[in-house]
């Protein structure tokens, strides 16, 4: 936003343009709107507000009665002071729904609002201006007409807008806006403490008139001119002191209260040492914040001292620079908003700029303050982006909603609810139809359209299209989507356990059952694992179908043969058994000459297993007794049996990958019965089952299908 310009008669021309549109109007705090806007500009005007702020004052209550107050406004006075009225009666706006919509939850809720709403609306300082002159007006309102004020204001005022007036060193605003809203929120504290102090304000007035004046003819005699005031008690300090330090009334130093404002910082310490030479000092209670200024630009030398009588009695020194500074703070520089290149008001253009930087300095420091503590400790500032990364808009029930800067009414939908964000179709933003990826400004209210189920687009994390900058948002739409895939993964593995039950006549099983045997916590996780070929369907047969317990000698007997041994079916023979039943364990798939052993098994014949197979090995060690000795038999040329067997391979998942190995078997001569493959993002595992007769020949296979670009191993199982 540009700088108000100079215009002839501004503030004149403002107050006729807005009272024909004020006069009868009411606030919705009671107040008179045309006495409203005539008492604020008169506050800002004493803050030091240019006339040309006070003009844009009026301009802003006078947008509440026009249709199209932009245009109307702009063509009167200026886009600049257009600007300024509608960013400032937003800013009432959004509060006022806040504070009606909060009337029934903790104010601690409603101050937090608030304060998040005027940090967003910062960024333009005028605006705070604005806002806190008509706050203060308020008050001073409901003081006079001794109405009932409403809880909500009162908290604001003091727990907001009175910190930010003192972040920003206007203490007129900040000491008048204290007491009245203690005032309305500690009726009883705040009479208390206003009785103790009128108990002996006549005789306190007078020794502090008698005081000043010994003060002053001491300076002058020191040839230091001073201006020597009694500075003003303000009850909300003394009751924070009072509760702060657990002091009773008659321990507060700074009842009696000096100020002395002298023309130049040698003499504010030349004063200082004069004053401890006549008074006694209380050590402990001295502060230079002319050598050490506070966070707020504050400057100015605090000392208490005791009189003969022992009477505490605190005195400040300062400039008369200094004291503009503290009475009126940021305005005391205001010239940075109205000066040009050529400077204003005794302020060069580059001074200007200066009080412009301190002054956002303070309001970052005072955003700091709201969301860390306080901090003296103030972190160099070139820009104001630490003011404008976040925005507040609202729900159609005027709930506040903090996004950050260029959020979509998706973002606000993930913000408000997940299950809203998922549901999300459309928005409505000022009551007007918008698409999905408009950013969003302050003060907006947005509204979303949605659909009874549903889920995000994947559109939505295309970050070019621009549907989301939150990255709360962001996350929860991948997660739906990674929730979607696991669903899909489960769904597979479930299939795959249901048709093995079916298969082994087992659909009467419970499948949570199932999943407990096999040392899950539901079907739902067996079903992730089978579906991601985590878990073998084996493990599910052998639980269905379990070993047979070790036989007794008398359950079996085998018989020795006459003649010479035979090769039983398969080509495997039990050696001193004559034609006995044999299968190929599917577990280890061994082939000739793989050393071999076999398990007697119950009704299924021996099963003949690697010797090196794990399976093997714990059977073996379960139940000695039934591993039996066999062999390979010699079958004849012409009668070649082929054997299955599996390759596991691991690689760098790449297109044209799986054709690359199928040639390398191709080439072989070796045929391929069966491809199992799963990938995982860059990785893929690959089995091959191929037939051969001579398990000998996988060497030199396997060494071949290493040399494939991006195959990482290659084993047989």
């Amino acid at each position: 936003m540009q700088d108000l310009p100079d215009q002839p008669q501004a503030l004149q021309r403002a107050r006729a343009f807005a009272q024909p549109l004020l006069t009868g109007q009411w606030l919705d705090t009671g107040e008179d709107a045309w006495a409203h806007a005539d008492a604020s500009a008169q506050i800002l005007a004493l803050i030091g507000g240019s006339e040309a702020m006070q003009a844009a004052c009026y301009l802003v209550y006078a947008c509440e009665y026009l249709n199209k107050p932009q245009e109307v406004i702009t063509k009167a006075f200026g886009i600049t002071y257009a600007e300024l009225a509608l960013e400032t009666t937003r800013l009432v706006h959004v509060q006022r729904q806040a504070r009606l919509a909060a009337s029934n939850e903790l104010a601690s809720l409603q101050v937090e609002n608030v304060r998040k709403m005027l940090l967003a609306f910062s960024r333009d300082l005028r605006v705070v201006l604005l806002r806190l002159a008509s706050r203060l007006q308020t008050l001073r309102y409901f003081a006079a007409s001794k109405q009932s004020v409403p809880q909500q204001l009162a908290q604001e005022s003091l727990q907001v807008f009175a910190p930010l007036a003192n972040r920003l060193g206007i203490w007129q605003i900040k000491w008048e806006m204290e007491d009245l809203a203690f005032r309305f929120l500690e009726p009883h504290t705040y009479r208390e403490v206003a009785l103790l102090l009128d108990e002996k304000r006549t005789e306190r007035e007078n020794y502090v008139n008698v005081l000043r004046e010994q003060i002053e003819a001491g300076l002058k005699a020191q040839s230091i001119k001073a201006q020597v005031q009694g500075r003003p008690k303000h009850i909300y300090s003394i009751v924070k002191k009072m509760r702060g330090k657990s002091l009773s009334f008659d321990r507060i130093f700074d009842v009696r209260a000096l100020r002395v404002v002298v023309a130049s910082v040698p003499e504010c310490y030349a004063a200082l040492s004069w004053v401890h030479t006549q008074f006694t000092p209380v050590s402990e209670e001295f502060d230079d914040y002319i050598a050490r200024p506070k966070s707020n630009g504050y400057q100015s030398l605090h000392t208490v001292v005791r009189d003969a009588q022992g009477r505490a009695i605190e005195i400040q020194i300062r400039t008369q620079a200094m004291h503009d500074h503290a009475e009126q703070g940021v305005a005391a520089h205001w010239a940075y908003k109205e000066a040009g290149t050529r400077g204003y008001a005794g302020v060069s253009a580059s001074s200007a700029y200066d009080s412009k930087i301190a002054v956002l300095r303070q309001l970052l420091a005072w955003e700091r303050e709201l969301t860390h503590g306080n901090s003296e400790h103030d972190q160099p500032l070139t820009t104001t982006d630490a003011l404008s990364d976040r925005i507040y808009v609202l729900t159609p029930d005027a709930a506040v909603v903090e996004l950050p800067q260029g959020a979509t009414p998706v973002d606000f939908a993930y913000a408000v609810h997940t299950n809203l964000g998922h549901r999300c179709r459309g928005a409505r933003v000022d009551d007007a139809l918008v698409p999905l990826n408009t950013p969003l400004k302050n003060g907006q209210t947005v509204e979303v359209t949605t659909v009874k189920e549903g889920g995000p687009s994947r559109d939505w994390l295309n970050a070019e299209l621009g549907f989301l900058v939150s990255a709360r948002a962001k996350s929860k739409v991948r997660a739906w989507f990674n929730a979607q895939a696991m669903h899909e993964t489960a769904a597979r593995g479930r299939e795959a356990v249901e048709k093995l039950l079916q298969r082994e006549g087992k659909t009467s099983l419970k499948l949570e059952d199932l999943a407990t045997q096999l040392g899950f916590k539901s079907a739902e996780a067996l079903f992730e694992v089978v579906g991601k070929d985590e878990f073998s369907l084996r493990n599910i047969e052998v639980l269905l179908n379990p070993p047979a317990p070790a036989l007794k000698p008398d359950d079996y007997v085998l018989k020795k043969a006459r003649g010479t041994d035979k090769p039983a079916k398969g080509g495997v023979l039990v050696v001193g058994i004559d034609s006995m039943l044999t299968q190929l364990a599917k577990c280890c798939k061994p082939a000739p000459p793989d050393a071999i052993s076999g398990f007697v098994t119950r009704g299924k014949g021996v099963s003949i297993h690697r010797s090196d197979c794990r399976n093997f090995k714990q059977m073996s060690l379960r139940s000695a007794d039934r591993v039996i000795e066999v062999a390979w038999g010699l079958p004849k040329l012409a009668d070649a049996q082929l054997y299955p067997v599996d390759i596991a391979i691991e690689a760098l998942d790449r297109q044209g990958l799986l054709r690359d190995i199928s040639e390398v078997f191709s080439k072989e001569k070796m045929n391929v019965i069966g491809v199992q493959t799963q990938s995982v993002k860059d990785l893929a595992w690959m089995i091959f089952t191929v037939e051969l007769s001579d398990s000998r020949r996988l060497q030199k296979v396997l060494s071949s299908v290493k040399e494939v670009s991006g195959v990482r191993s290659a084993k047989r199982r």
